[in-house]
C-alpha cells in the first residue's frame, strides 16, 4: 500500500532544466570555462554541491565551488521571479494527489530555489515535506534525496511513489525502493534503461491521478 508521494521539482513541476542548462552555459562561457556538449546531461540529477564542484573541475571555472553555485542560483531566482515556468497541469496534479496522500518533494535544486518555487507557484501547503540534494549525502542517482524525503513523511520509501522525469531521477527514486512514475522530459529524454525500470510511464502530468499511483482493487 502507498503511504506518500514524492515529486521530483525540475522537470516536473517546473520546466526549468533547459533555464539551468542556458544559466550553467552562459556562466562557464563568461567566465572562460570550456563548456561541451554533454555538460548539462552530467550535471542533471547532481546536488549543487556536485555540480558546482563538476564547473570549476571540468568546466574550469576559477572561483570555488559555493560561489559558482550562489551566483547561478541568483540567475535562476531572477528568472523565477519575473515568469515562473510552471508545467501545464503540474498544479492540478498536486492538489489531485494531495487529496488522498501526504506529499514531499525531493530535488536536486538548492534549498532557495525549491522554497521560491513553492512560494511563487502558491503550491507550499500541499507538501508537508521538501528535500534538497544538498541536505543528503548524495545527489541522484544515489537513493539518497529520496530515502530522506521518505523519512520526512514518516513513512518508508517501499510505501511511497516517486514522480520523476529525468535518467538520473527515476533511477535514483527506484534504487530507494519506490514505486516510480516517469513523465519523461522532453528536453532531456531518459535512456530507455531507465524508463525500463520504471512502473508507470506517462506521457504529461495531466495524466497524474491517484488511480496511476494505487490502481483500485478488484474484488
Amino acid at each position: 500500500m502507498i503511504e506518500a508521494v514524492v515529486f521530483d521539482l525540475d522537470g516536473v513541476i517546473v520546466d526549468s532544466e533547459h533555464v539551468w542548462d542556458a544559466a550553467r552555459e552562459a556562466l562557464a562561457r563568461e567566465r572562460g570555462g570550456h563548456w561541451h556538449e554533454r555538460a548539462q546531461q552530467d550535471m542533471m540529477g547532481m546536488s549543487s554541491l556536485e555540480w558546482s564542484r563538476y564547473m570549476h573541475d571540468r568546466i574550469g571555472l576559477r572561483e570555488p565551488p559555493e560561489e559558482i553555485s550562489a551566483e547561478v542560483v541568483r540567475r535562476l531566482e531572477s528568472i523565477y521571479r519575473k515568469k515562473l515556468p510552471l508545467i501545464d497541469g503540474a498544479p492540478e496534479a498536486v492538489a489531485r494527489l494531495a487529496e488522498r496522500w501526504p506529499l514531499a518533494i525531493a530535488s536536486s535544486s538548492n534549498r532557495p530555489l525549491i522554497d521560491l518555487v513553492l512560494e511563487l507557484s502558491g503550491l507550499g501547503s500541499y507538501f508537508r515535506a521538501t528535500v534538497s540534494s544538498e541536505e543528503v549525502p548524495r545527489g541522484k542517482p544515489a537513493p539518497d534525496v529520496y530515502v530522506e524525503a521518505a523519512h520526512r513523511l514518516s513513512t518508508e520509501p517501499s510505501r511511497s511513489a516517486a514522480v520523476e522525469d529525468s535518467h538520473n531521477g527515476i533511477l535514483s527514486a527506484k534504487a530507494a525502493g519506490m514505486y516510480v512514475v516517469a513523465i519523461p522530459n522532453t528536453h532531456y529524454p531518459p535512456s530507455e534503461q531507465a524508463l525500463v525500470t520504471a512502473d508507470v510511464v506517462l506521457r504529461s502530468i495531466s495524466e497524474l491521478a491517484p488511480a496511476i499511483i494505487e490502481p483500485p482493487v478488484v474484488p
